[in-house]
C-alpha cells in the first residue's frame, strides 16, 4: 500500500544500542519500530508474530547466532529481510550473511543515514554493503585468471550486473521477467563459474575480474 510505513524490529543484546537505534527508527515517518529482541529465542517469536518488513539483526547474540537465526528466519518468513549490524567486519562474515540471504551488511561505527538507506533499499528487494567492507572484500579476494566473459553466458553476465546492483533473486526475476526457480538458477550458475560462495562474493570477483565495472556495485 502506498505510503504504508516500513515496520522494523531490532535484534541485538547491548540494550543501550538497541534502545537509541529504536528510538532513531520512531523519529522517521516512513518507518514503524515495532520492538526489539534481545535473545536469538526473542527474534524468532517476535518476527514470527509481528512480520516485520525488516530486520536489524546483530550477529553475535548472547544465545544464538545471529546469521544461521536470519537464515531460519527467510526460511519461515521470506517476505521479512534482514540487515546485519555489526562490529566485526570480516570478510567470512559476510559471506555467510549473504549466502543466508541476508540484504544488507553495515557496520555499527557507521552513519545513521546508512542504516535508514539500508532499510529502505532491503525493503525494496535491493542489497546495501558499507563501503569500507565491500573495499575490504575486494581487497581480500583473489584474482582468478580466465576469459574475459567469465564463460558466462549472455543471460548469466545479466544476472550478474543486476545483482552488482544490489537486486536479489526475486528482484532479479522481476526486471528481466523470469521465474523465481529460474533466476536461482542463474545465479547458482554464476556463482560456480566465478567461484564464490555468495551473491557479494561473486560481485568482488567480477569486479576484480572487469566483469562489473565500479558504479555498477552496490547500487551506485
Amino acid at each position: 500500500m502506498v505510503g504504508e510505513a516500513i515496520t522494523v524490529l531490532v535484534v541485538d543484546g547491548h540494550q543501550t544500542f538497541a534502545e537509541l537505534l529504536g528510538v532513531a527508527l520512531t523519529g522517521q515517518p516512513d518507518l514503524s519500530y515495532v520492538g526489539h529482541a534481545r535473545t536469538g529465542e526473542q527474534a524468532i517469536r517476535l518476527v514470527q508474530e509481528l512480520r516485520p518488513n525488516v530486520v536489524l539483526l546483530d550477529p553475535d547474540l548472547p544465545d544464538a547466532d545471529g546469521i544461521a537465526i536470519a537464515e531460519l528466519l527467510r526460511h519461515r518468513q521470506p517476505d521479512t529481510r534482514f540487515v546485519i549490524l555489526t562490529a566485526n567486519n570480516e570478510s567470512a562474515l559476510v559471506g555467510r550473511a549473504t549466502a543466508a540471504g541476508a540484504s544488507g551488511f553495515l557496520s555499527k561505527n557507521g552513519p545513521l543515514g546508512d542504516v535508514l538507506n539500508a532499510v529502505h533499499t532491503a525493503h525494496g528487494g535491493g542489497m546495501t554493503v558499507s563501503t569500507d567492507i565491500l573495499a575490504r572484500l575486494l581487497r581480500s579476494t583473489t584474482p582468478v585468471v580466465g576469459p574475459r566473459a567469465g564463460g558466462l553466458t549472455a543471460r548469466e553476465h545479466e544476472v550478474l550486473v543486476l545483482m552488482g546492483s544490489g537486486l536479489d533473486p526475486r528482484a532479479i526475476a522481476r526486471r528481466l521477467g523470469i521465474s523465481v526457480h529460474t533466476c536461482r538458477g542463474y545465479v547458482k550458475a554464476v556463482l560456480g563459474k566465478l567461484g564464490a560462495h555468495s551473491q557479494l562474493e561473486a560481485v568482488a570477483v567480477a569486479t576484480r575480474r572487469g566483469l562489473l565495472s565500479p558504479d555498477r556495485r552496490n547500487g551506485e
